[in-house]
């Protein structure tokens, strides 16, 4: 029996790209969040939560990208040449998100330079990748294999909101990840953040799904055909719940529900995005299959991941495990 190859490693690619949104995105949102706190130690207690595994979660953004590149080359070409200029905006980002990370903590005279630099370099890589999911999702024009629009193609309205969607998503992650690693009055104010991010986000998940069915038939059909209708029915109802859930956690004091509510949900919306592009990897027309490298050279790199995947799942999992816990004000920090 001949294995679908193209299909394992779209599975694989999937995988990969949604641990890197759940595991970076929480920091990411920690820049994010940065604005709105600013008493003595604050700031400092926020990037102690994240400081042991930061650089970790963004492996799984260089294995998606490293991934797509040997095993969909044509889909790598297209979708860089469509959003060439965001990814470029992403990656600088950061660089400046991960160069403040490094040297705030031992900055003292230009500190609120470098935390600047953490909230617009966290800014800017979120707001870009938001921007390429939503130039991703519109589709993207393609002749004889080739990307067939312009460079600024990606500057639209729909592309522009889902990177403002982005913004919310990961400051909501943030603020649940803090919720349950942090306590004292810090841990009371991100209690209270957390409700209207969450009411925020599921304001914008509606509009943009509204949006998306609107201005793309091909979606609407695949969402509103029977029977597909009863089997996607129940993905809506899921967020209003888990967006419900996350008011009754909070209600009762909940440290860990709020996070894994707000995990949820992402969940949910990355299914509904596979669920409304599958089997392409770049909409419209550019499936798994017909973007897919010969076989040989997809069986010879799924050999690898084969053996370096499991590696970083396991160094991911001991990490977290490792610095679990609350982390206080009169804990050592980064250094």
């Amino acid at each position: 029996m001949s294995i679908d190859l193209p299909m394992v490693w779209g599975a694989i690619i999937a995988f990969g790209v949604f641990l890197y949104v759940v595991l970076d995105g929480f920091d990411l949102g920690i820049g994010l969040l940065f604005p709105l706190f600013n008493r003595q130690g604050e700031r400092q207690v926020m990037l102690n939560t994240v400081a042991p595994v930061w650089d970790g979660n963004e492996t799984w953004l260089v294995l998606g990208g490293a991934c797509l590149y040997a095993v969909f080359p044509v889909a790598y070409a297209v979708l860089l040449s469509a959003t060439y200029l965001p990814v470029v905006g992403m990656l600088c980002g950061l660089i400046f998100r991960g160069v403040a990370f490094e040297i705030r903590a031992k900055a003292r005279r230009t500190q609120h330079l470098w935390d600047m630099a953490f909230i617009a370099g966290s800014a800017a890589a979120t707001f870009f990748q938001g921007v390429i999911l939503g130039t991703l999702l519109q589709g993207i024009p393609i002749a004889d294999g080739r990307y067939a629009g312009g460079p600024f193609d990606w500057v639209n309205p729909f592309s522009l909101f889902t990177g403002l969607g982005l913004l919310v998503t990961y400051a909501t992650l943030a603020c649940g990840w803090l919720i349950m690693k942090t306590d004292g009055e810090l841990h009371r104010r991100m209690a209270l953040l957390m409700r209207p991010l969450a009411a925020l986000l599921a304001a914008l998940i509606g509009a943009i799904s509204i949006w998306t069915v609107i201005g793309q038939p091909a979606v609407a059909a695949r969402w509103f055909a029977l029977p597909n209708l009863f089997f996607f029915m129940p993905v809506p109802a899921l967020v209003l719940a888990a967006v419900a859930g996350i008011f009754i956690s909070l209600r009762r004091g909940s440290e860990r529900a709020p996070f894994m509510l707000t995990l949820a949900i992402v969940f949910l919306g990355y299914t509904g995005l596979i669920v409304s592009i599958f089997p392409n990897l770049v909409p419209p027309s550019l499936d798994v299959w017909s973007a897919a490298a010969p076989r040989s050279s997809q069986v010879f790199t799924l050999i690898g991941a084969a053996v370096i995947i499991p590696v970083i799942l396991s160094y991911t999992a001991l990490s977290y495990w490792v610095f679990r816990g609350k982390v206080r004000h009169d804990d050592a920090g980064y250094h």
